[in-house]
């Protein structure tokens, strides 16, 4: 696997989207190439170049192809955006969009992430150290296609909204999230092995939710079935099990009405 290293040299006065910073678009290309991959600032078109110094040069395919990024990039957005195969690794905390889109290959942040990453994620694996910031493994706003597959795990807490409109994969939270976890969520799964506040599940008609802390406000809409064993990252473990939202319309499998599941560890 070959890499490549790209250090910030200037920050950006604004914002930059650097959509351009994942394995498929660094394969096959020298470090003037890479260089000279367009990015934005504000509504300005510029180069990668203008920002960042460029060592090495990228392997053969995006699997082939190992990223680092060094320096302060809290205002760099979409890193690693729309990647299928390869590493990235970010030293520190990257600004919105980080892994939007994500399709494969294995992305870590070694900082924080800021909101909206991971946002319909379809495959992949996703390592957070820190802290996540608002719709984890969301849709976009104004779209109903949430995360679809691969994982997320952040090492540190997360904000509001994770796993909007959530399809498929798995988001594991190690320390607490703020409200509104998997609202509008039709599968996949979502561990907090710390507290939740309120509004968890709300308007979920599918998937799964795993609160291991408090949650301190249950939705009304879930209703207690029974006690479970399951088996969760690797522990099993004795959860209640609630059906919701009930006051959602919920498809029908072999007859069987398909509730969504909230698990409250015991």
């Amino acid at each position: 696997m070959e890499t490549v290293t790209i250090t910030m040299k200037n920050q950006p006065k604004l914002y930059l989207e650097a959509d351009n910073v994942s394995p498929d678009k660094f394969a096959g290309k020298k470090a003037s190439e890479i260089a000279a991959l367009h990015a934005y600032e504000g509504r300005e078109q510029t180069t990668l170049g203008k920002y960042f110094e460029i060592a090495g040069e990228g392997g053969a395919t995006a699997a082939d192809t190992r990223i680092i990024v060094k320096g302060d990039v809290s205002r760099v957005k979409y890193i690693g955006m729309k990647m299928s195969a390869g590493e990235v690794l970010v030293e520190q905390s990257p600004d919105m969009y980080t892994g939007a889109w994500m399709q494969g290959g294995k992305l870590v942040v070694k900082g924080n992430v800021d909101s909206f990453a991971g946002i319909g994620m379809k495959g992949g694996e996703f390592l957070i150290d820190g802290n996540a910031g608002d719709y984890l493994g969301a849709a976009y706003r104004g779209d109903w296609r949430g995360m679809q597959g691969g994982l997320i795990r952040v090492k540190g807490s997360a904000g509001s909204d994770i796993g909007y409109f959530m399809n498929g994969g798995t988001i594991i939270v190690h320390g607490n999230t703020d409200v509104h976890v998997g609202t509008h969520m039709e599968g996949g799964r979502i561990v907090i092995k710390g507290n939740a506040p309120s509004k968890v599940g709300g308007q979920m008609v599918g998937g799964e939710i795993f609160v291991y802390g408090t949650i301190d406000v249950m939705m009304p809409g879930f209703k207690y079935v029974q006690d479970e064993e399951v088996e969760v990252d690797g522990e099993r473990s004795k959860f209640a099990l609630y059906y919701g939202d009930t006051g959602e319309r919920h498809p029908k499998r072999k007859g069987q009405i398909v509730y969504g599941k909230l698990y409250l560890k015991i």
